[in-house]
Parts: structure tokens; C-alpha cells; sequence
């Protein structure tokens, strides 16, 4: 079914000509700026939508990027998976609180954690093998492996840790209470009563045009395409392609302005969890919902990157206001910083972009962080570099500068510019004060010093 662009009259300035022109050629020049072949936005003023997009969809082909044009969004898949799972306990198919293992056996060695706790990352489960090895197995294999008492990265409901295995197993569970595949399941109940046409990754039959991710050659500074890997299993985690129009209806949906999900399931997905606290990622979590302060606000939304694309979705309870983006590179994370700052300058609206790094109080040494931490098979190790101070590497990569502040916050040092970048934090064991666990760009490891 074709999309068309809301038309309402014009009410606001964000709907004016020169906005729009203005718009289109931050958009434009960003673009170009950032080595981006395509991009699109939408942004809902709380009264009228301007819709905008630029570039092509696939270098190969030429094809140019329309409001039409899907987009693969990565984990901005995650808050569909989990307004599914709302619609499920609005109908009383179950309950956010309840064990998940009361609908999945392979969850059995951990009665305690909650469908809650999945959604909302606080469930203590590591992320899950990478997605090469995932497509080797099943669902069902896969979550028995992976969620094992000892495995858990802390006592479920006492922290946070961003884990794609929690929404394997969130998928596993609509399709549990639904009888349905998960991409039949999310397309009938949420996608088509959105009005989006549904596209998955690995979908070849999509009924309508689909964009690719691409990287950039730093040598030459040419686009070339990628290819998604994403194992089956992890549909739930990340397989949806969308536009921003798209992600617009959705954010529409977050903020109580839609009946597809009940205003209750929508304030729902927006309580922040009491032990997700603010982190690289955002200032907080909910079930299936990044918050975001801004000023004196708490927005709502959700980051997502695939190989080679970077889309984001940001929308404000308070007035209803939706900024929704999609670029098919990965530069396309710093457009949207920088198109994030032109949107404050010629509309008054602050869209909260991301974390920022630096401004955490006072810089300590912290020597007592050195050590090895694991995530499921992801290894993290804190050396001292000549000069004393840490440096982190992941799973043998290059290691990164640490700054480390009083509060146990860090930041990481890109090597290339000496810019800081958000990190995590360092956290203690109030019984020992020992250090014993890393967060690292929303991810928890826990020390183990086994080399």
C-alpha cells in the first residue's frame, strides 16, 4: 500500500516554505558532509508533519531515497518487539511481572526473571553470541545457553545491561502466546494497523523499495554496500526496515496520540525502570524505551544501527512533538548529532541527541579497575598503559584510553581525534568495595580476572 504524507493546514512554523527549504538544505549539505548516499526525516511539530529526504537508497543502482523507502533499523526494531508484547498483556494474554519461564521452558533455570525485566534490559542476561554463531543454532537452543544462572551479570532487577538476548527471548514469547511466527505476529497486530508495509531483513519479496546500508572507503571516500548479518533468531532484536514516516506513526503511537496501542501500554513502555540508571545509552530505560532528559522534559525513544545504516526515534510526551531519521551509512550517527542542532536553532526544539561525554566531575586515577570482565563471550580487559592511567580493549581489539571520574563514570578516547566519547561506568560491590563489574556502552561485564 503506498504512504502518503499527512497534509493537515498549516498551524506552525514548522510547516512553513522556508523551513522546509532551510530543512532540506542542512539536510542536504549534511549528507554530503558525512559521506551519507541517503537520509530521510520527518519532524512532527505537535501539529503538522514536514517530511524530507535526500540521496539514494543504493549506491549500485542510483535509485534515489523517497518517503517511501524502508530502511534497515537495526535495534529501533527493539520497540516494536516490545509494544507487541503490550498489545499481548493488554489483552490479559499475560502479565509484565510474571516469570518468563511461565511461557518458555528454556528460561526454566531462571524462574526469576520477569518479562519486565527482558524488555526493559534488566534482567541481568548477558548479550548473547555473535550473530554468525546464533545462525547456527535455534531459538530455543540458543536462550538455554545463553541464560544460566552462570551466566547472569548480576541478581535480576538490580541493574541494567543492554542485551539483544532478552529480546530473542521476547520474540520467542509473542510467538509462544500468539501461535505466530514473529514477523506474521508484529506485521498483523502492530505494523498494518500502523499503516507500514511490512520488510524484514532477508525479505526478498518486500512490496515496497528498500534502501542498503553502506560504508565508506577511507582511502578512496567512496560508499560501498554491506551486507546485514543478523542471525534468524535475532528477528526480534533488529530485522525490521522502516522509514522515518514510519517510525513517525510509531513514535506517534509512544506518545498516547494513536489507538493502536492503549494509552496504558504506551505509559507503560515510558516508566523508567528504577535499576536502569543513566548510562552511555540514555537516562533511562523502560520496557522496551530509551528516556532522554532535555531540559526540564524526559523524552522517549530508541537508537538503532545495522551494518552500515543509523536511524534514530525521539518523541516528547508532554506536547506530542515526533523528530523521526534514518541514514543508510555509518556516518549517519554524526549527521544526526549535527541535524539535531540545526533543528534547536530553526525551530526551538531540542531534541535530546545522545549521551555526551566529559563534564563528569573530577578525574581520578581509579587503579583498582584493572582487570578482566566478561559478558557472556565478550571479554573485557582494563590494563595500565606506560603513564598508569587505563586502557580498555574488547575481546583482544585495539585499546582505548580510559577517563575515569570520581563517581566511577568513564569516558573512551578516540584514538584518531582525542575526542572523548561516552563509555560507562565502573561500579563496586557495597559489601567488599571492591571493583567488580564494567558497564561499557549500555553493556555489563562482571570481573572475573581469569586472564
Amino acid at each position: 500500500m503506498p504512504y502518503t504524507v499527512p497534509t493537515a493546514p498549516v498551524r506552525s512554523e514548522a510547516s512553513s516554505p522556508l523551513l522546509r527549504q532551510q530543512l532540506q538544505d542542512r539536510l542536504d549539505t549534511l549528507a554530503r558532509r558525512h559521506r551519507v548516499p541517503g537520509a530521510q526525516l520527518v519532524l512532527h511539530s505537535g501539529t503538522d508533519v514536514l517530511a524530507l529526504h535526500t540521496g539514494t537508497a543504493d549506491v549500485r543502482t542510483g535509485v534515489p531515497v523517497t518517503v517511501d523507502t524502508a530502511v534497515p533499523l537495526g535495534s529501533l526494531t527493539k520497540p516494536y518487539t516490545a509494544a507487541l508484547v503490550l498489545l499481548l498483556a493488554d489483552d490479559g494474554d499475560l502479565d509484565l511481572d510474571e516469570p518468563a519461564a511461565e511461557h518458555l521452558p528454556e528460561l526454566r533455570a531462571l524462574p526469576q526473571v520477569t518479562i519486565r525485566q527482558l524488555l526493559s534490559h534488566t534482567a541481568g542476561l548477558p548479550t548473547g553470541p555473535d550473530s554468525d554463531t546464533a545462525a547456527a543454532t535455534t531459538g530455543a537452543r540458543y536462550l538455554a545457553a545463553v541464560c544460566t544462572p552462570r551466566d547472569l551479570l548480576f541478581t535480576p532487577g538490580t541493574g541494567f545491561s543492554y542485551s539483544n538476548a532478552g529480546y530473542v527471548a521476547a520474540g520467542r514469547l509473542v510467538e509462544a502466546v500468539t501461535g505466530m511466527p514473529w514477523h506474521e505476529a508484529v506485521r498483523a497486530l502492530l505494523l498494518e494497523p500502523l499503516g507500514t508495509v511490512g520488510a524484514f531483513l532477508g525479505d526478498s519479496g518486500a512490496a515496497r523499495p528498500l534502501a542498503v546500508g553502506h560504508a565508506v572507503n577511507t582511502a578512496t571516500g567512496l560508499a560501498r554496500p554491506t551486507r546485514q548479518n543478523l542471525a534468524p533468531l535475532e528477528a526480534p532484536a533488529g530485522a525490521l526496515l522502516a522509514s522515518a514516516h514510519d517510525l513517525y506513526a510509531f513514535g506517534r503511537v509512544l506518545v498516547d496520540r494513536s489507538d493502536v496501542l492503549p494509552p496504558a501500554g504506551a505509559k507503560e513502555m515510558r516508566r523508567a525502570d528504577g535499576a536502569a540508571r543513566p548510562g552511555a545509552l540514555a537516562d533511562g530505560w523502560g520496557p522496551g524505551l530509551a528516556l532522554y532528559r532535555q531540559d526540564d522534559r524526559v523524552w522517549c525513544g530508541h537508537d538503532g544501527n545495522a551494518q552500515g545504516t543509523s536511524c534514530h526515534l525521539r518523541a516528547d510526551p508532554a506536547d506530542g512533538v515526533v523528530v523521526a531519521f534514518t541514514g543508510n551509512a555509518g556516518g549517519a550517527t554524526a549527521l544526526w548529532r549535527d541535524l539535531v542542532e540545526d533543528l534547536a536553532r530553526l525551530t526551538g526544539i531540542r531534541v535530546p541527541a545522545a549521551r555526551l561525554a566529559g563534564d563528569r566531575g573530577r578525574r581520578v586515577a581509579l587503579p583498582d579497575c584493572v582487570g578482566t570482565y566478561r559478558n557472556g563471550d565478550i571479554v573485557y580487559r582494563v590494563a595500565p598503559r606506560p603513564d598508569d592511567s587505563p586502557a580498555l580493549s574488547v575481546n583482544g581489539d585495539l585499546a582505548l584510553p580510559l577517563v575515569c571520574y570520581a563517581d566511577l563514570s568513564c569516558d573512551l578516547v578516540d584514538p584518531a581525534t582525542g575526542r572523548l566519547e561516552p563509555g560507562g561506568h565502573f561500579h563496586r560491590d557495597p559489601r567488599t568495595g571492591e571493583v567488580d563489574r564494567i558497564q561499557i556502552s549500555g553493556r555489563t561485564a562482571r570481573r572475573t580476572d581469569d586472564g
